[in-house]
């Protein structure tokens, strides 16, 4: 053998280098697929506060908006009956007609969540 048929076979029995970058993957699901959520869920909250009282607002946070279906964390049973009968008595149209987007359904679930106060800089609820 000639050092050309050695060197083509050296090369031909060299493993193929299996790195592969992540930033195009990365970039389609950033841009497309969260990127659609977060300015869905980002309008919404928009609503949200414009929509609800004060006095409920501060006890509700966003959680996801999904198939439709926005996720909403209520701190507390009275609060989140006062939301429900708030939805029922017109709340939900009012927040259909001002959002862009497919709203089905607002599932009310109980949790609590700690979130910064812009004013204060202190945390609204300790978990």
């Amino acid at each position: 053998m000639d050092d050309a048929q050695l060197q083509t076979l050296w090369l031909q029995r060299q493993r193929e280098d299996r790195v592969s970058h992540l930033a195009g993957p990365m970039t389609v699901l950033m841009k497309h697929k969260l990127g659609k959520k977060v300015r869905q869920l980002g309008k919404l909250a928009v609503v949200w506060d414009d929509v609800l009282p004060a006095t409920i607002r501060e006890h509700t946070a966003l959680d996801s908006f999904r198939a439709g279906v926005l996720t909403v964390l209520v701190d507390s049973a009275s609060h989140r009956y006062q939301l429900r009968m708030l939805l029922r008595a017109g709340l939900m149209t009012e927040i259909r007609t001002r959002f862009s987007g497919p709203l089905n359904k607002i599932r009310l679930i109980p949790g609590q969540f700690s979130s910064i106060d812009l004013e204060t800089g202190t945390k609204r609820y300790d978990v």
